[in-house]
C-alpha cells in the first residue's frame, strides 16, 4: 500500500546530485503517447488527485515526490513528454530528441492513448519497437493506459484491443478517465511503481551501465507556479474536454 502526504508542491528536480537521501530508492517513470491523449492530465491526477481540462502545449516537465510503497521510502520521478506521432506513410514514429533522452533515462514506461482516437492507439506499437531499439535486452516495466474512458459514445478503440496489445507488449493495462476520478489512475500508476521498485535492485539511484546521457531538464519555476495555480483553481472552473 502507498502513503501520500495530503499536502505537497510539485517541484522540479534539482540539477545537482544528492537531493535524495541515501536510503531512498529512486523510481523513474516516463509518460509517452500521441497528441491530446491526456498525458499531462493523467500525471496531474496521479500526483495531485486534481483534474485540469486545459493545458498549454507540453514542453516536457519532470516532477519529483516522495512516498512510501510496501513499507519502503521511494523518491518518484515522473517525466511528462511532448507528443509522439506516426511518420507519413509508414509505421515508424516521429519524436523529438528530448523523448529519446527520456527513454534512455527511465526505468518504467507509461504508454497512453485515447479511446476516442484510433490514431493514438496506432502509435503505441511502433513506439514500443522504438524503445526496444534503445533498450534491446532490458526488462521493461510497462503500463498501457487507455484514457478518456468517460467518452464511451465516442469510442474508437474497443477495450479488447487494448488488452490484447498490452499482452503483446508484456505490460499491464488500465482503461481510466483522468476527468472523472483519481482512483483508477492512482491504482494503475502505483502498480507500475511497485514493479519498477522490485526490479530496481542495486544501490539507490544507480544508473544503467554505460549510460552517460544527461537527465531530462526540469521545468523552470515560472512554469511550475503557473501549473500549480492551474491545479488550485481548477475546481472553480467548469470542466472542459481534454
Amino acid at each position: 500500500m502507498s502513503q501520500f502526504p495530503s499536502s505537497f508542491l510539485l517541484v522540479p528536480i534539482p540539477e545537482s546530485p544528492g537531493s535524495d537521501a541515501p536510503h531512498n530508492k529512486i523510481v523513474k517513470i516516463v509518460v509517452l503517447g500521441g497528441s491530446s491523449v491526456g498525458k499531462t492530465a493523467l500525471v496531474v491526477r496521479f500526483l495531485t488527485k486534481r483534474f485540469i481540462g486545459d493545458y498549454e502545449a507540453n514542453t516536457g516537465a519532470l516532477y519529483s515526490r516522495k512516498f512510501t510503497i510496501d513499507g519502503e521510502q521511494i523518491s518518484l520521478q515522473v517525466q511528462d513528454t511532448p507528443f509522439v506521432s506516426l511518420e507519413d506513410n509508414s509505421d515508424g514514429i516521429s519524436c523529438q530528441e528530448q523523448i529519446n533522452r527520456s527513454i534512455y533515462w527511465a526505468d518504467g514506461f507509461v504508454f497512453v492513448y485515447s479511446i476516442t482516437d484510433y490514431e493514438s492507439y496506432r502509435v503505441i506499437r511502433p513506439l514500443h519497437q522504438h524503445i526496444r531499439k534503445i533498450h534491446p535486452n532490458a526488462n521493461m516495466p510497462l503500463l498501457l493506459v487507455a484514457n478518456k474512458g468517460d467518452l464511451l459514445r465516442a469510442r474508437q478503440v474497443p477495450a479488447g484491443e487494448g488488452l490484447r496489445l498490452a499482452g503483446e507488449l508484456g505490460g499491464s493495462y488500465a482503461e481510466v478517465s483522468a476527468r472523472e476520478g483519481s482512483d483508477g489512475v492512482h491504482a494503475a500508476f502505483q502498480q507500475l511503481c511497485q514493479e519498477v521498485g522490485r526490479l530496481a535492485g542495486g544501490c539507490p539511484g544507480e544508473k544503467r551501465r554505460g549510460l552517460h546521457l544527461a537527465r531530462p531538464k526540469s521545468p523552470n519555476m515560472q512554469d511550475l507556479k503557473r501549473r500549480l495555480k492551474q491545479a488550485l483553481s481548477s475546481r472553480a472552473r467548469a470542466p472542459t474536454a481534454l
